[in-house]
């Protein structure tokens, strides 16, 4: 018992970190087995050294793979779905139709649980009659305990355990446990992934690259919808922010739709930049602005925080320097029925801020009172990059400073391997601006990007010292 209680809390400390979200009830039998050698007799695990042959029967009492997939699938590369199959041996009792649910209700505990299989199934000699299936797990010996005989009693059902063949298939395992059957044993197996549309993103490592095709496969045949499987095959390009990508299984078509916060966009994902992780990000930036507001999006991809923004009435400037991003950002803004207030432009983000970011700034900031009526706003969401881009602030203005309440609000994103990840996004960016952002800014985790890399958010009001160069007394005088 002692040993049972630490393989659960091992099971809960080391199973449950993984991205899929489907960790499977065979994963607990796995893990029991591997640490129960010293229980003689608690496990006993049939074994065949067949390859992709006839189905077995199985019938081990408390086998800790009960519901895996045959063993024989272990290696395949190539998906054969007829080599999944196996029939087991399990206990299930036999009712009179009209009492099935009676039954279900009363032994609720003891009936089988796993989702996909079937608990009631005709009897196929007796019309009038239904088998019941038992957990195997909950009724081991193929014999029910004394309160359950009672409760049958009660029904007016024989006690009795008959043992029933289930057959399982392809179609019965999830596709963690088909991955973790196929996959060399003690190797990570990871069936998460990102959706996007139709298509699923994959990001395989390199001892999963042999069952790249069959993991493909596997997850489409698993997920409804999902017609398409991708692998990325090379890190993000920071000029495009777009990747190289290998189709796995599916159809090739790429151009998908998506909707994020209420909001629909469409996109060639081979071309551009799309993460489904960062719509809550998008609507909390989105959150912060009120209708009349000015936002400039540096590196706006197909606008994810442009198009909403728009949608609160607020003065967008749009920016990408991959023109396929511009292109479907254009296409978005008509598709949205935003772009009478998106201005949207194709030009590298230094160039933008300098050019279209000044300009605005110089001719909006000298009419605002000391309460203004709007706030503008300058997103840089490439996390790879934008910390380098703040110099660009530094005496970007000319004249005297307008009201303090009026600052733009700079938002800019980045990623972190440090410690500290908040400081240290704080001190690169003082680094680049010249000044201290003590007090003045604020840092927001978005995400975990990857195993000790943080992707954060630096909010803070440019401040006046930084932004204006005010002109020498006798400037303009010969």
């Amino acid at each position: 018992l002692w040993r049972l209680g630490y393989c659960a809390r091992l099971l809960k400390t080391n199973h449950f970190r993984t991205a899929a979200s489907n960790t499977s009830f065979p994963a607990v039998w796995m893990l029991l087995a591997q640490h129960s050698g010293t229980i003689p007799g608690l496990f006993v695990v049939v074994k065949k050294n067949t390859l992709f042959t006839m189905p077995e029967t199985v019938e081990d009492k408390t086998n800790p793979e009960l519901y895996l997939p045959h063993p024989g699938v272990r290696g395949m590369t190539l998906l054969n779905r007829e080599a999944f199959k196996r029939t087991l041996v399990v206990p299930a009792l036999k009712v009179k139709k009209e009492i099935v649910h009676s039954v279900l209700k009363s032994l609720k505990q003891s009936v089988l649980q796993r989702p996909g299989l079937k608990r009631v199934v005709e009897d196929p000699e007796d019309e009038g009659s239904r088998f019941v299936i038992l957990d195997p797990h909950k009724v081991p010996e193929f014999s029910l305990g004394e309160a359950e005989q009672q409760v049958l009693k009660q029904l007016n059902v024989p006690p009795e355990v008959c043992k029933y063949q289930l057959e399982l298939s392809y179609e019965n395992f999830k596709s963690e446990e088909i991955l973790r059957a196929v996959l060399p044993e003690g190797q990570e197996v990871t069936s998460g992934f990102s959706r996007v549309g139709h298509i699923a993103h994959l990001n395989l490592r390199d001892h999963q690259l042999p069952y790249r095709h069959l993991i493909g496969q596997v997850i489409m045949d698993k997920n409804p919808g999902v017609t398409c499987v991708v692998n990325k095959t090379n890190i993000i390009d920071s000029t495009y922010r777009n990747f190289e990508m290998e189709v796995l299984a599916g159809e090739s078509n790429l151009v998908t739709k998506v909707k994020e916060n209420n909001i629909s966009y469409e996109l060639d994902f081979s071309k551009v930049y799309w993460n489904p992780r960062l719509s809550t990000e998008h609507g909390r930036i989105v959150g912060l602005l009120r209708a009349g507001d000015v936002l400039f999006d540096v590196f706006a991809g197909i606008g994810p925080f442009a198009i909403p923004a728009a949608k609160r009435r607020c003065r967008v400037f749009a920016n990408d320097l991959n023109p396929d991003s511009y292109t479907w950002l254009l296409h978005n803004c008509q598709l949205n029925k935003v772009h009478t207030r998106v201005k949207v432009f194709n030009m590298d983000g230094r160039a933008f801020l300098q050019g279209l970011v000044r300009e605005e700034l110089s001719k909006e900031l000298p009419l605002l009172g000391e309460e203004p009526k709007r706030a503008f706003h300058i997103v840089m969401n490439l996390p790879a990059l934008a910390v380098e881009f703040l110099d660009v602030f530094r005496h970007l203005l000319v004249g005297e400073p307008c009201s303090p309440a009026g600052l733009p609000t700079v938002h800019c994103y980045g990623f972190s391997k440090h410690s500290d990840p908040a400081r240290d996004i704080q001190e690169r960016a003082e680094a680049v601006l010249g000044t201290s952002l003590a007090g003045r800014c604020s840092t927001f985790l978005v995400r975990n990007v990857a195993p000790n890399k943080e992707m954060l958010c630096l909010s803070f009001q440019i401040p006046a010292d930084v932004l204006y160069k005010r002109p020498c007394p006798d400037e303009g005088e010969e």
